[in-house]
């Protein structure tokens, strides 16, 4: 219990406090600035005997210059498709108490162009982040012969 609201209205409550420790320091994180620089990082980091196989999302998490903080996989799925909840996503964002980030998934199938529901699902992201000011920076279709980017295609205001 808080020491400072002892005797006070508020004993029942426990004191909240947030703390953050980053294990790198900022300018020895990868600055990500393009589409490019996003899917060389994120290529690295996919397993490449699942790449072809199944349909799995990740998340980079960027600081306000645009520097890498973390990537975290945030869904798993099958052969043509994966859930993407953005609660989950936002929850992560704003306990890695980051700016933006840049989504991203895989077809299996090779095929970049995206579906409908890519499509839809930027959009909801977007909309998300301006609410919660964490910008979508970009989001990424990956396949193990190049990527789409939806900023670069105009998808992403």
């Amino acid at each position: 219990m808080s020491k400072r609201n002892k005797g006070g209205p508020f004993d029942m409550f426990e004191e909240v406090s947030l703390i953050y420790r980053n294990k790198t320091r900022a300018n020895d994180r990868p600055k990500i600035d393009c589409a490019e620089s996003a899917y060389k990082i994120l290529r690295a980091h996919w397993d490449n005997d699942q790449i072809s196989l199944v349909e799995e999302a990740k998340v980079m998490f960027l600081d306000t210059r645009f520097r890498l903080m973390s990537i975290s996989t945030v869904s798993k799925g099958g052969l043509s498709g994966t859930v993407i909840d953005p609660r989950i996503v936002f929850a992560m964002a704003l306990k890695r108490r980051c700016s933006a980030i840049i989504l991203s998934h895989n077809h299996p199938s090779g095929n970049l162009k995206p579906s409908h529901a890519d499509i839809s699902l930027t959009r909801k992201f977007h909309e998300a982040g301006r609410l919660l000011e964490i910008t979508l920076a970009d989001h990424l279709i990956i396949s193990e012969e190049g990527y789409y980017s939806m900023a670069n295609e105009g998808h992403i205001p």
